[in-house]
């Protein structure tokens, strides 16, 4: 069972004022419809990578669409650190706010439902019904218990009664939920995806599965993401992270069982990581020096509009997100670095890169060694570092991209700042030097980092051709050419 009382995902477009999109299930155009979630238990222990076993568990998904004969037509979804499995539709008549990608899924959308089955995964450690911090702890369940139902929480129980995992509950990485999202494909009978589709922390997971399971998709679409976190993501989280440890009513992750809830460290958390999602012209834009009251109070209560933005998109989020998963989620980000497994190969061709280029500039300085200054030298010093820094991580990539079979479009946009286009060109620089077919566009958004939440229609159409488009069977005979488009600003190596 879930902490907060609400199952609906809080990813939506966020720069739209204490409002969401609402609409009627029945009379709205293009919807998938209403949608009933399926629950899918695996027996089978599961080994993470921290090296603890879950004895067994479910995860929650929803599908959209018809799965054809051959089952080549299935398009996965992953969600970002605060979505779930509805991507799309309504879960009743009455429900009035559409799944968190409703605008990207649906008939004749970019990822039309017409054409393509749909399926969207609530990974572990969520608390949107897939097991995670809010779900009953096995481990706590007596032999003569076997009775109980391990998906419901009395909140009533004593303590020797079944509890819920809360800061029991492993630490997980963007690789677990990959492996699990591949038991789940062997459940459902799918052996290739014809797409896999992620925003932000979803880009990571796609960019994740191609890595780890190559053979398994055909197309790989990462939007607004990242190869990995920078000092300041890590940053940001960590502050968001101790917004939550610092609450006294926290109680070291056991607050549902001491009858409390950390509402005042998730509501700071959610306002810390809001403000990296947008941008200071939209902030600006929106919502500039304006007072809530037209004058200053002289107080520390509401008085600038952006204020009370913030304070009501953390209350809200605290009503419907657990505080254990947003520390292990924030955490499954710092962690995601798909290079990790390829050690030997990323410091053989770092070393080689770094000693090339070493040779280079000594040969340089050298040349002008009499008339150089004291702080040239050092500029040259500083410059040298970074190149050896850009081409070690180009390396790395490169290694992890090796032996990857797909065809990619990366997807960033001009204002994102959270995950730069830069990161998102490290992504295809490494694809293009590994001879990969990958497409890439970066778009002109006004919403920063939630700019791939929301209906921008050259964005809309680049995922939807490139879905559409034939699939190159042979693209190791086809070496990407890098072009350059200063009015489209779209790179494009094999077309897919």
């Amino acid at each position: 069972m879930n902490a907060r009382p609400n199952n609906t995902s809080d990813q939506s477009p966020t720069d739209t004022l204490h409002s969401a999109s609402l609409v009627n299930p029945v009379d709205s155009v293009g919807s998938v419809g209403i949608i009933t979630p399926q629950i899918f238990h695996f027996a089978e222990p599961l080994t993470l990578e921290c090296n603890r076993t879950l004895p067994s568990f479910d995860l929650i998904i929803e599908t959209y669409g018809t799965l054809n004969n051959d089952k080549s037509n299935a398009v996965l979804i992953c969600h970002a650190l605060s979505g779930s499995h509805h991507a799309a539709g309504f879960h009743s008549a009455d429900d009035k706010k559409a799944g968190w990608w409703d605008n990207m899924i649906g008939p004749n959308k970019a990822i039309d439902t017409n054409r393509f089955y749909v399926v969207c995964v609530n990974n572990i450690g969520s608390c949107f019904g897939s097991t995670g911090p809010t779900t009953i702890n096995p481990d706590s369940i007596d032999s003569d218990q076997n009775n109980v139902n391990k998906n419901s929480l009395d909140k009533n129980n004593p303590a020797s009664e079944p509890q819920v995992y809360g800061p029991d509950f492993p630490l997980v990485t963007i690789k677990d939920w990959v492996k699990t999202q591949a038991m789940l494909s062997d459940r459902l009978g799918i052996d290739v995806w014809h797409a896999i589709v992620g925003g932000s922390m979803g880009g990571m997971q796609a960019l994740q599965w191609s890595v780890d399971y190559p053979n398994r998709l055909k197309r790989c679409v990462v939007i607004a993401s990242t190869p990995k976190l920078s000092a300041q993501n890590i940053a940001f989280n960590e502050v968001a992270r101790q917004s939550i440890l610092s609450d006294p009513d926290f109680k070291d992750g056991r607050y549902l069982q001491a009858g409390t809830y950390p509402r005042r460290g998730l509501i700071l958390a959610r306002m810390v990581g809001h403000i990296t999602y947008l941008t200071d012209d939209a902030m600006k834009a929106k919502f500039g020096r304006d007072l809530k009251s037209g004058k200053f109070m002289y107080g520390y209560d509401v008085e600038f509009q952006v204020e009370s933005y913030l304070r009501y998109q953390g209350e809200r989020f605290s009503e419907n997100f657990d505080a254990n998963t947003y520390l292990l989620m924030t955490k499954a980000l710092d962690y995601f670095d798909p290079t990790r497994d390829y050690p030997s190969a990323m410091a053989t061709d770092a070393t080689e890169s770094a000693a090339q280029l070493e040779d280079s500039i000594a040969t340089s300085v050298e040349s002008s060694k009499q008339s150089m200054q004291p702080a040239l030298e050092d500029t040259v010093a500083t410059i040298d570092e970074s190149e050896q820094n850009r081409q070690q991580e180009l390396s790395a990539l490169k290694a992890a991209f090796a032996h990857t079979q797909c065809q990619y479009l990366v997807v960033s946009f001009t204002t994102d700042w959270r995950f730069a286009p830069e990161r998102s060109q490290e992504i295809v620089d490494a694809l293009m030097a590994t001879g990969k077919p990958v497409n890439y566009i970066n778009v002109d958004a006004p919403h920063g980092h939630d700019s791939f939440l929301f209906d921008i229609p050259r964005y809309m159409g680049a995922v939807r051709g490139f879905l559409t488009a034939p699939f190159i069977t042979d693209s190791k005979s086809k070496q990407p050419a890098k072009i350059t488009n200063q009015s489209s600003q779209q790179k494009s190596g094999a077309r897919s």
